[in-house]
């Protein structure tokens, strides 16, 4: 990392009022959280892209939320790392400061959360979170296992023997309707109050941070672009650089975990 550039993001972090970051899969990698695409995304022997569908739920909903149940439990157990260390830090920084900071984030690990992170805006949903296909509430369900039939179940080296009837699986505390995760599913909007919320921190940032995400899955590949084009410094921290990194003012290549501790130290 250039002693020189590292310098020059600094003196403009400290002097931005307004700071906006988009996180994505390669900041939780390092906290040992696969990902959907490549090798790492099959589970059983099923492609995971697959199993996060609304029609794969309709039909196989058992199936589904064994997969869910293993996606909490790996989630659960993870420890944030110290990129998300770093952010929640630097955030306190900014409220001490008044200045804004706004997270946005594709990933539904909820590592950001677990780190201290509180003005968290999370895109695709959450894990520790549970709706209702019926009433439609919301509630954080931490519960491990999320329901007592699916104990001892969704072990990606063991298939399932028997399918959970619909009336073993996971209840909504309101209305007893059956629940799914809380997370945005291919095919399906995102949420339109969390998305607004985006476009205004995205529209008002004085520097843009892009961590751990190559910004290729749209809005979230918009954001750091549209930025750029106001004028406005962007600063990319990947393993590798992006399609769109050679518009960005700055970029630090290398694990999230090293650089960007590094970069929003005082």
């Amino acid at each position: 990392m250039s002693t020189r550039i590292l310098s020059e993001f600094k003196k403009v972090l400290n002097e931005s009022k307004n700071i906006a970051v988009l996180t994505g899969a390669g900041i939780s990698a390092e906290s040992g959280i696969g990902t959907f695409r490549g090798p790492t995304g099959i589970w059983r022997t099923h492609n995971a892209i697959d199993l996060a569908t609304p029609e794969a739920f309709a039909s196989n909903p058992s199936l589904v939320w064994e997969f869910y149940q293993w996606r909490r439990t790996v989630a659960f157990d993870a420890k944030p790392n110290n990129a998300h260390i770093a952010l929640a830090k630097f955030e306190e920084k900014c409220n001490d400061e008044n200045r804004t900071f706004t997270l946005l984030t594709q990933n539904v690990d909820g590592l950001h959360i677990k780190a201290g992170s509180k003005n968290v805006l999370e895109i695709h949903g959450s894990l520790r979170k549970v709706i209702c296909t019926k009433c439609k509430r919301v509630d954080v369900n931490l519960d491990q296992p999320i329901c007592e039939a699916l104990r001892g179940r969704g072990d990606p080296n063991e298939e399932s023997t028997s399918v959970i009837p619909i009336s073993e699986l996971p209840k909504c505390g309101k209305c007893g309707s059956l629940i799914r995760p809380y997370v945005v599913w291919f095919g399906e909007n995102l949420d339109r109050n969390i998305l607004a919320k985006c476009h205004e921190a995205v529209e008002s940032c004085d520097i843009f941070l892009v961590v751990g995400t190559s910004s290729i899955v749209y809005p979230a590949a918009s954001f750091a672009p549209s930025v750029a084009d106001r004028g406005k410094p962007v600063a990319e921290f990947n393993i590798e650089d992006s399609p769109a990194s050679s518009r960005f003012q700055f970029y630090f290549p290398g694990q999230c975990g090293t650089t960007l501790p590094l970069a929003l130290s005082t």
